[in-house]
């Protein structure tokens, strides 16, 4: 056994209905005297509640889905004129993202209240989208300083969304098992994040506005993070990001969508991850327990449900073929990158013959 892991440096605080709370303290403690808060105008009323106990000098809420170049100038700009000494972002992906943006050239710490279950909020990795390309990077000023865990944010979040968001958390999981620097430590943070996805979410579909389901899928929404932050983008991310800023896609539900192709894709050429996914599925093998899963919890099947048109397929799988990353269990084509995309564009069963 030989690899390097680096671990991240980052304060986490994990405590439902304790939001506003643990934000003051956090506050308090940086001494903090210009905080910007970054949350999207459905955020607000929520992120009124949160920092009620702190001093806003700057209420931020041009948020929007892959952070584009343009909303990301005009966020920093507003930071650098109001003096601001700390980001505070209240909400998903998108709205952490836009921080991380402000961070990258500004250098200012973030403090990251995540309401979804996306994992941006524990990586190093930022992304921002121009002219329908999708960049992203990894940096160190953009990891939040600290994030706040309060599950009692995410139970106004629709069950269909709370899926689409648990399984995109379940993705960073499953690409940590082969990505680029994927090492045992963070085999077993995604070992142990897809076992406690596949026992929280079916909860927080049973009942929606209950914690503990919720508290489980959140506790595992910060593991898969690490896990992803640690191992690197694999097959699965590099899709996803791709479909996201060429077509507009919607993040969760893409992620969700394309899960079971990329397992079914490079699975069989992966017996040792299979094996474990599988075990953390409580499955005989991973491709069956993630399709049970997926039955429980009634989970977006198909791109053509949000979005993707079936002639940008050829386009996408010319572009895909040059990114897939060298440590990807199995060498893949265009061909085998177009049959993928062809059976997640219209919902095929992943355990039918499309593999190539």
């Amino acid at each position: 056994m030989k690899f390097v892991h680096d671990t991240l440096g980052q304060r986490v605080r994990f405590g439902s209905g304790a939001a506003a709370e643990m934000l003051a303290s956090e506050v308090t403690e940086r001494g903090a005297a210009r905080v910007m808060l970054i949350a999207a105008p459905a955020e607000q009323r929520l992120a009124e509640r949160i920092t009620k106990d702190i001093d806003v000098a700057l209420n931020h809420h041009e948020v929007v889905m892959h952070v584009p170049v343009e909303v990301a100038d005009r966020a920093r700009q507003s930071a650098v004129a109001a003096d601001i000494d700390l980001l505070v972002s209240i909400g998903g992906g998108s709205t952490t993202g836009l921080a991380k943006a402000i961070a990258l050239t500004t250098g200012l710490p973030i403090v990251a209240v995540p309401t979804t279950y996306a994992g941006s909020e524990a990586t190093n990795v930022w992304g921002m989208t121009e002219s329908a390309r999708k960049t992203t990077g990894v940096d160190p000023n953009v990891l939040p300083k600290t994030v706040i865990y309060d599950a009692e944010l995410t139970v106004s979040l629709p069950v269909e969304m709370s899926v689409a968001s648990g399984l995109n958390a379940l993705a960073h999981c499953v690409d940590s098992m082969w990505a680029p620097r994927a090492d045992p430590i963070n085999q077993a943070l995604a070992a142990d994040g897809i076992r406690t996805l596949s026992e929280g979410l079916p909860q927080v579909v049973d009942d929606p506005g209950g914690l503990p389901g919720r508290e489980l899928a959140l506790y595992a929404a910060y593991l898969s993070a690490v896990a992803f932050a640690s191992a690197g983008s694999g097959l699965h991310h590099k899709i996803c990001h791709y479909l996201g800023g060429a077509f507009n896609l919607p993040h969760a539900q893409t992620h969700a969508v394309v899960l079971p192709y990329v397992l079914a894709t490079n699975a069989p050429s992966a017996p040792q991850a299979e094996r474990r996914i599988a075990g953390a599925l409580g499955s005989a093998d991973a491709l069956s327990g993630l399709a049970a899963l997926y039955a429980k919890l009634g989970a977006p099947r198909a791109l053509r449900d949000y979005g993707m048109e079936h002639d940008q397929i050829p386009t996408a799988a010319a572009a895909l073929v040059k990114v897939v990353p060298e440590s990807n269990p199995r060498t893949l084509s265009t061909t085998d990158l177009s049959a993928l995309l062809e059976a997640a564009w219209a919902g095929d069963n992943p355990g039918h013959s499309w593999r190539t």
